[in-house]
């Protein structure tokens, strides 16, 4: 590692989970942040992304570029998703173990858990039984993230860590009537609604399956504690075979319950529809996250302080769009 202030590469820096990562290691005056948008590097192309690593010593990478989306972004895409995914991950995983970089935090995503895992899901679920169908390219993808910082880890002793955070909010989410997830897609709705003075709510399937929701900002504070963790600490909960952790708050709720806070936070004063005709997905998902409590860390943000947080941050963009 160069001496004094380290130089972290956020890899995806733009998105929700890397703008927070940004955030949070913006106030550490001993970090040196490296940033790159698209036009500068794209990470699909193997050769750039190789060049850019062989020219910045860099000590650290938070690899949280992606391509993601809801139910019916994946159902309609799926070669977009596992084609990119896998480009860009290989490409700056490998890149990273080529110019020796220190430490690597690989972002994967619960769809790598089976279909039918018991509930919590614990990090042991992984590939023991089918994944969803629905999100089977993306979430192979990502497996094979996961396992490659997994073999580099086994096979050249490179300090490359994986986490699998629990469904996502926050600042810079999607908000796309129809690619968005459940969050964004509902404040997006109800926004609408109020502002058109509508007297009704759409809300894709019956409202009964059961989500776990953390604010993006408590990812990011998980993430860079977790890769500031000392090698021999990290290793005292993970195994051979599970060498990453899950990140959640514990806690899962209702897409009815979502949809009724959010109706508030809003001041909707009409009706909700649910439409049976769109998937629910999974009955229920929520991360066993008892390995990383172990650690010693534990989320901040209660879900009604996101919501609104969130909600707030939605009609601000708004209100600067229209200026």
């Amino acid at each position: 590692m160069q001496q004094g202030r380290r130089k972290v590469f956020v890899a995806g820096h733009r998105g929700m989970v890397g703008s927070a990562i940004v955030r949070n290691l913006s106030s550490s005056s001993d970090v040196e942040l490296l940033v790159r948008d698209r036009a500068r590097l794209d990470l699909r192309d193997q050769s750039a992304v190789n060049a850019f690593f062989a020219e910045n010593q860099i000590d650290e990478v938070y690899l949280a570029a992606a391509k993601v989306g809801g139910i019916v972004a994946n159902r309609d895409y799926p070669a977009d998703f596992i084609a990119e995914n896998l480009a860009i991950q290989t490409n700056v995983i490998l890149a990273a173990h080529i110019t020796g970089v220190d430490k690597l935090l690989f972002i994967a995503s619960s769809a790598i858990y089976p279909k039918q895992a018991s509930q919590p899901i614990s990090e042991m679920a992984l590939l023991t039984a089918s994944l969803d169908p629905m999100h089977e390219p993306y979430a192979l993808a990502k497996l094979a993230g996961l396992v490659l910082c997994r073999s580099l880890r086994q096979q050249d002793g490179r300090d490359f860590r994986c986490v699998v955070p629990t469904n996502l909010y926050g600042p810079g989410d999607n908000f796309h009537e129809m690619n968005s997830h459940v969050i964004p897609g509902l404040i997006r709705r109800f926004w609408e609604a109020k502002s058109n003075e509508a007297d009704t709510v759409v809300i894709w399937g019956t409202g009964s399956a059961k989500r776990e929701f953390m604010h993006v900002d408590d990812l990011a504070a998980a993430c860079t504690y977790i890769l500031n963790l000392s090698q021999s600490k990290f290793c005292d909960v993970v195994d051979e075979r599970h060498m990453h952790l899950n990140i959640g708050t514990g806690m899962d709720h209702e897409i009815r319950e979502i949809a009724l806070r959010i109706a508030a936070i809003s001041k909707f004063q009409g009706r909700l529809e649910f439409d049976a005709k769109k998937p629910d997905g999974v009955p229920r998902k929520l991360l066993d996250s008892a390995r990383l409590r172990q650690l010693g860390w534990e989320p901040k943000i209660p879900i009604d302080t996101g919501l609104n947080r969130l909600y707030d941050w939605f009609v601000a963009q708004n209100a600067r769009a229209r200026k």
